[in-house]
């Protein structure tokens, strides 16, 4: 299933997380409070901690979400809307602009990326948008392993 979010800005590292599973996913702080909720597409499922705006959308596709701490807020989306690992995409999104993130040759990255991180890797990515550079690393293999253990 293909799950598209509108967090709120006390979800900044929520967000993070579900750009990392690859999930189109709008920030309340990337754009202005006024427009926020008045934007939201019909796909989108609203992200929030305020009890208000959770009892004014109460019909329509939203998660209130209780935790504060991150870990706890993604196993709740998780959960609640059955997501199962078939459904993510690590990797694929820009943390910082959510735009899907290509694959650029090794040779287009060199001087942009510190010299031991061009020598040891071959498999680079980049943002559309920001130009922002990506590769596997060790952030990666974190992430991977916290991955297995919310997918078991």
């Amino acid at each position: 299933m293909n799950y598209c979010f509108a967090a709120e800005r006390t979800l900044g590292k929520l967000v993070k997380w579900l750009r990392l599973l690859g999930f189109d996913t709008i920030f309340e702080s990337e754009s202005s409070s006024d427009t926020f909720l008045e934007g939201l597409q019909p796909e989108q499922i609203l992200l929030t901690r305020t009890q208000s705006i959770h009892e004014q959308y109460g019909s329509q596709r939203h998660v209130f979400i209780e935790s504060n701490d991150p870990r706890d807020q993604l196993k709740q989306v998780i959960h609640e809307l059955g997501i199962v690992f078939q459904d993510i995409r690590p990797f694929s999104r820009c943390l910082r602009c959510n735009v899907e993130i290509t694959e650029i040759e090794k040779n287009a990255v060199f001087g942009k990326v510190p010299d031991y991180i061009w020598e040891t890797n071959d498999i680079f990515q980049t943002c559309p948008a920001c130009q922002r550079i990506y590769w596997p690393g060790s952030h990666t293999q974190q992430s991977m392993k916290r991955l297995d253990e919310l997918f078991g």
